[in-house]
């Protein structure tokens, strides 16, 4: 059993480029405080979505005191944009043993997108991060968490490794789709500890049925 955390922001929300972004914002002593947390948890593993700045500014420091290792999920659009992750931040993040995943380019939902529109989220982009920051990317994580049957065909058809959700259960080492646990601002110290270290119920197998809907609709 795998347990994945997804952090996005850390600090302050400074504007939200959408709304409830604000929310999905952790303040930096509660993130060092989580860190120390999964470091003690060998089963825990580490993911960071919307390509903020301070995953290279906050998270990198803090992972590279305490030798661990993310994925972070960067989004191609927002390469120029000085409150995101720029190019030779990716490559920084690379340099250190981070690994690069797709988040998109525009960060829209990825279902029921059009062709143009799925070549530019699903192809186009990963190509862009991958010359960004000198390495294939072969790894996505599902904007806003909404997917099907047929996004997920798209996703295996563009050849992607291993696809990340907000399904919210653990996931099995070596699966293709893998859920993940968003930690937001209402969470503490106890609240992602009681993820890390829960032992699966009935709300895990809700959570598992719901995933399981939206994979055949």
């Amino acid at each position: 059993m795998i347990i994945h955390l997804c952090f996005h922001g850390i600090g302050t929300c400074e504007r939200e480029r959408e709304p409830g972004e604000a929310r999905y914002w952790i303040t930096e002593p509660t993130f060092h405080r989580l860190l120390d947390e999964a470091a003690a948890h060998p089963h825990v593993r580490l993911s960071f979505d919307d390509g903020n700045a301070s995953d290279a500014a906050v998270a990198l420091p803090a992972l590279r005191e305490r030798g661990l290792r993310a994925t972070f999920f960067a989004l191609a659009g927002r390469l120029d944009d000085p409150v995101s992750l720029s190019a030779a931040e990716l490559e920084e993040l690379r340099a250190a043993g981070m690994t690069i995943g797709s988040h998109g380019w525009a960060h829209v939902p990825w279902r029921g997108l059009s062709p143009a529109d799925a070549r530019r989220e699903l192809i186009d982009a990963r190509e862009a991060l991958a010359a960004a920051s000198g390495a294939p990317v072969t790894e996505a994580a599902l904007p806003l968490g909404r997917y099907d049957r047929r996004l997920l065909g798209r996703l295996r058809g563009a050849g992607y490794d291993a696809v990340y959700t907000s399904d919210r259960f653990p996931a099995r080492p070596g699966s293709w789709l893998q859920a993940r646990y968003s930690v937001t601002a209402a969470d503490t110290v106890a609240s992602v500890r009681s993820v890390m270290t829960h032992r699966p119920g009935p709300r895990d197998v809700r959570n598992a049925v719901v995933s399981t809907i939206k994979r055949w609709r």
